[in-house]
């Protein structure tokens, strides 16, 4: 069996504008689930007349809910990258995140990549002159067009 190098060109890179409709279109489904989340519980509460409940979900504080959006995120980001090697949102930029030799990220890199999302205004480092934005350059993964990818390594790895 051929053993073929391969190695992430910039003409598989996926786009400034590619990055950044997806960041927002992740923020919206992250906060979508998070108020989804918080009305389930207020529901449920009410239906089963646990007021404490209901009562606990509507009057949570900021801090508390700064830390319940913080592990949606972070569940979100993980878990759907480390399943299907995407987002929702890369899911219709048609991208994918993968290492530089074209595999699929492992844990530490996902959560090493994850994690770095957490730092004030990662999600602009992208925008500068390198399309890779921070948690890219500290998981050493790269976000690429998926049609593009699967042509160049000649085997559709991501379906």
């Amino acid at each position: 069996m051929e053993n073929k190098e391969f190695t992430i060109t910039a003409d598989l890179l996926a786009s400034r504008a590619q990055r950044f409709l997806n960041f927002i279109m992740d923020f919206l489904i992250v906060y979508i689930i998070w108020i989804s989340l918080g009305t389930t519980v207020i529901i449920i509460g009410e239906i089963t007349s646990i007021y404490a409940l209901s009562n606990w979900a509507e009057s949570t504080t900021t801090n508390e809910k700064l830390v319940f959006w913080l592990v949606i995120m972070f569940l979100y980001y993980f878990l759907t990258e480390m399943y299907f090697s995407r987002t929702f949102a890369k899911y219709f930029s048609k991208t994918i995140v993968v290492t530089k030799d074209g595999t699929k990220p492992g844990f530490n890199a996902l959560l090493k990549r994850t994690l770095s999302r957490f730092i004030p205004l990662e999600c602009l480092t992208f925008l500068g002159s390198n399309a890779r934005g921070l948690h890219d350059l500290s998981s050493e993964t790269y976000v690429v067009k998926k049609h593009k990818f699967n042509k160049k390594k000649g085997v559709v790895l991501f379906p």
